[in-house]
């Protein structure tokens, strides 16, 4: 009789372990394709947001020639963060000919070329701090990445012609 109910509660508690086990594989795999679902996983790469598909949440929303002029004004200087997405880029901290060390942020913030879609926001060495230059020398970097933007697109204008 013992031998009959230990058989019997052995059957049952297998059962119920081989159920537990099936859903739970099955919540793991409806997890992994609402997770799929979600965030649209399929053949896509990092370089299809920079393909116009005609969805302007997908695109980048700098302006392309501000975007590659300040890479171009500020290409003497190391690059330490470029993120298009939030039109930010920040270089590490250079000396510049006798000086001192210099370090510039660059916030392009809209999509139009146009000076209120740039700021600049650069540091002298000071210690061990950074000291905010003269408002007289961030205009003048913001003029030389506004003057670079506008010959890359004539540049362009002119390919396309």
């Amino acid at each position: 009789m013992r031998t009959a109910a230990l058989l019997i509660v052995t059957a049952l508690l297998v059962g119920c372990g081989q159920t537990q086990s099936t859903s739970s594989a099955d919540r793991l795999a409806q997890r992994d394709a609402d997770i799929q679902r979600e965030f649209d996983i399929g053949d896509e790469s990092f370089f299809d947001v920079f393909r116009d598909r005609g969805d302007p949440d997908r695109g980048v929303v700098v302006n392309r020639y501000l975007w590659q002029a300040t890479l171009d004004v500020l290409a003497f200087m190391p690059l330490e963060h470029a993120d298009p997405f939030s039109g930010v880029i920040t270089t590490g901290w250079t000396s510049v000919a006798g000086s001192g060390a210099y370090r510039v942020t660059v916030l392009i913030s809209e999509p139009a070329l146009d000076a209120r879609s740039l700021k600049v926001a650069a540091f002298r060495g000071g210690g061990s701090t950074g000291v905010p230059v003269t408002a007289a020398q961030n205009r003048a970097i913001e003029d030389a990445i506004l003057t670079r933007a506008r010959q890359l697109r004539i540049a362009a204008a002119g390919r396309r012609s």
